[in-house]
């Protein structure tokens, strides 16, 4: 007997507007996005209403307007999606303790040793969704294949679709079995396939490939020739639905960052200096609150002309000390040409580990430490909400206003 398919990919439907319409079910069946409104904003979800209109993700706030004058916009709530993935989460923690989080809205399941307490991989998809939509009042779709790539194409063929002025439902779940991986594969165009963007999608198409069917038929050697040893290697498994990457519960988070696009371009260094401390300590706090210790400090930087500039910096040590971090930012940013003005900036941790890692330190006899000062703001906050306390130096015109995960992600909510 052929072995079911064990892999689930479950990706949630239009996560962030479906969360926002459960907290205001007034919207329900109207076009909602969830981004930054202002000018320079994008769209970070759109509801399957708007995008009959042509809306979805990425797409410039400013042209989802114009498609749809009557659009909502709703600026978002991180902090609400983080806490509804958590709870989601743990729905597909009572079935497997292989969950792999993909990212806020989607994951990957390995229920391999779960058929024969809990049934068929097909019927846990289904209560999964039963699950989730009883819980949290939202949709999900659900792949079932034999690894992890099918499994996530697969979710994609399950989801609703928009056709013209309607919405047609999805299957909710789609199975791929062993047996008809080419059946179901070799259809789809090639820009399914992980590893193809535009750039590669336009020289298939100029070979004459359109279907991933016609790509596995290309020759390995001739992939590899034409797109370099690595991607050609890789796509030509894929064509044949060969992935052996395992779920991996515990790949975590791989960096930690903030950044920001503003309404108007900065020139000012004053203006800049306070804007990265502001995101400095909202990385800091949240690198304690997740236990970990970074060792590469990261600035991002684009200027009005889109031009974008990176730089970073590997300490000797890891930290998660606001003061060490913002140390080294200031100086990457500080050696910056930013004579354009400065429309995003951003800063990040890499290099995660464990804060059981974090190195003893000799602090001046008598005197507080830096990491007694962090813990002691992060524990009023706690207490108080995250704009009780701050740096001084990020005190602004308007007062003290700290960064908060999510702020302005998606852009300005005004010009």
């Amino acid at each position: 007997m052929t072995k079911p398919p064990a892999i689930l990919h479950v990706d949630m439907d239009a996560f962030f507007a479906s969360v926002e319409i459960v907290q205001q079910p007034g919207l329900r069946g109207k076009p909602v996005v969830v981004g930054g409104a202002g000018e320079r904003g994008v769209v970070a979800a759109a509801s399957y209403e708007a995008r009959i209109y042509g809306i979805h993700s990425a797409m410039s706030s400013y042209r989802a307007r114009q498609l749809c004058p009557h659009l909502i916009f709703l600026s978002g709530h991180y902090g609400l999606y983080e806490e509804v993935s958590r709870r989601v989460m743990d729905i597909f923690e009572q079935f497997t303790p292989l969950v792999e989080p993909v990212s806020l809205d989607e994951a990957f399941l390995d229920v391999s040793g779960a058929g024969r307490s809990l049934g068929a991989p097909q019927k846990l998809a289904q209560e999964i969704r039963d699950r989730i939509h009883a819980a949290e009042g939202l949709q999900c779709t659900v792949g079932v294949a034999p690894n992890k790539f099918l499994a996530k194409l697969a979710s994609n063929e399950a989801k609703p679709r928009v056709k013209g002025e309607e919405i047609l439902p999805g299957l909710g779940v789609c199975v791929v079995e062993s047996e008809n991986i080419n059946g179901f594969l070799f259809p789809l165009p090639i820009k399914a396939v992980w590893g193809i963007g535009p750039k590669t999608e336009e020289r298939l198409h100029r070979l004459g490939i359109q279907t991933v069917g016609e790509l596995a038929q290309v020759p390995e050697t001739t992939l590899i020739t034409t797109l370099g040893n690595a991607a050609g290697r890789q796509l030509w498994r894929l064509a044949r639905g060969r992935d052996e990457r395992k779920v991996n519960p515990h790949l975590g988070v791989k960096s930690i960052g903030h950044e920001e696009t503003f309404a108007q371009d900065l020139f000012a260094r004053p203006a800049l200096r306070r804007e990265l401390t502001r995101m400095v300590d909202a990385v800091a706090g949240r690198l304690r609150k997740a236990d970990k210790l970074g060792k590469t400090i990261s600035i991002k930087v684009r200027a009005p002309d889109f031009t974008t500039l990176t730089r970073s910096h590997t300490l000797p040590d890891a930290t998660d000390l606001g003061v060490e971090i913002l140390s080294v930012a200031q100086t990457l940013l500080d050696n910056l040409d930013l004579s354009k003005g400065v429309r995003l900036l951003g800063v990040a941790m890499s290099g995660l580990q464990g804060a059981e890692t974090q190195q003893l330190r000799l602090e001046d006899a008598g005197a507080p430490s830096w990491r007694e000062i962090d813990e002691t703001v992060d524990e009023i906050r706690r207490r108080f909400g995250g704009d009780a306390i701050g740096p001084g130096s990020a005190v602004g015109p308007d007062g003290l206003k700290p960064k908060q995960r999510g702020d302005q992600q998606w852009g300005p909510n005004k010009d």
